[in-house]
């Protein structure tokens, strides 16, 4: 196996690995929440956790789907925002995890060439590496909002690491 493509599956496998981190965080928040707190908005500026998971669907159908696979751009990302009701907690997360596992499989699916080819999203331009980059760390950064916002409403911490012993020291 030639050392460029080595480099691509590690890259996808960790893009993989880091999505089905924020996907299990998201999990484990909306098993604490009732349907109510799914739309409740901490104030007039802030977003709804339903909210965010129609704003994480569209963005990574945006940047980590479309973009990718050269298929229109038909997001509403508007519509996202001003939503405050219609889907139920269990279509939401059933619609994420969908379009999480479409991403990863179109991240694994990628050809060589298009890991480096610039595309415009959102008026910015970036390589797939830089799409699929974005996808990542938009992900984990509202999981971080989502898991705040459901220890806010629920007074509950979320375990996320129960299982783990993150006193471990690095390895030599």
């Amino acid at each position: 196996m030639e050392p460029e493509r080595n480099f691509q599956i590690e890259f996808v496998n960790q893009c993989q690995y880091r999505m089905d981190e924020s996907l299990r965080m998201v999990q484990r928040s909306f098993e604490k929440l009732s349907e109510e707190m799914i739309w409740k908005k901490p104030n007039v500026v802030t977003n709804s956790i339903g909210n965010l998971i129609l704003h994480l669907c569209g963005n990574i159908t945006q940047y980590g789907i479309a973009s990718l696979t050269r298929a229109v751009d038909e997001r509403d990302r508007d519509l996202e925002f001003s939503m405050t009701a219609g889907w139920d907690k269990k279509a939401l997360i059933t619609k994420l995890e969908s379009i999480v596992n479409e991403a990863k499989s179109v991240f694994e699916q990628l050809p060589s060439k298009a890991f480096l080819e610039e595309k415009g999203v959102q008026g910015f331009y970036f390589s797939g590496i830089g799409r699929m980059l974005h996808v990542v760390e938009h992900f984990s950064y509202h999981t971080g909002q989502i898991a705040l916002w459901t220890k806010i409403l629920t007074e509950k911490d979320l375990g996320f690491y129960e299982d783990f012993d993150l006193n471990q020291k690095n390895e030599s």
